[in-house]
């Protein structure tokens, strides 16, 4: 009875790590300029979308993959979000954040798996403020 005992105090061990190390948001990308600085004509852009953070243990070994790293199966980059409010050089005020919090429930994929693979549904929200060069003309300047 007492190796079963210890097997389950090992899986119950490896999925409370596993939970802990799921985390919950973190901000990848966020630039902010003084009031100073700030252009006159800027648009507002902003968006989210689910996304895949899934993971997988660098040594596929059952049980032992509880304690080696995990690598990403989809990387998540910045600059791909921020490109959909267009040009880099024209976005001020820019963040990008990531949102895990699904992946704490979903941990338990990584307990099933023996700490193989790691199931983790995500969220990416993205803001910026797009630079306007060309200003629309003021109606009273047109007319003259």
């Amino acid at each position: 009875m007492k190796p079963v005992r210890k097997v389950l105090t090992v899986f119950f061990l490896g999925g409370v790590l596993s939970l802990w190390g799921s985390g919950c948001a973190t901000t990848l990308v966020e630039d902010r300029q003084e009031e100073t600085q700030q252009p006159t004509e800027m648009v507002h852009c902003s968006g989210s979308e689910s996304v895949d953070q899934s993971s997988v243990a660098v040594l596929p070994v059952p049980v032992a993959a509880f304690f080696v790293p995990h690598a990403q199966v989809h990387e998540i980059k910045a600059d791909a979000y921020l490109k959909k409010c267009g040009e880099p050089q024209k976005l001020v005020h820019r963040r990008v954040e990531l949102d895990k919090t699904g992946c704490i429930p979903a941990g338990l994929t990584r307990i099933i798996t023996l700490g193989i693979w790691q199931w983790c549904p995500a969220s990416v929200s993205w803001e910026a403020d797009v630079i306007q060069t060309d200003y629309p003309q003021h109606p009273q300047a047109a007319a003259q």
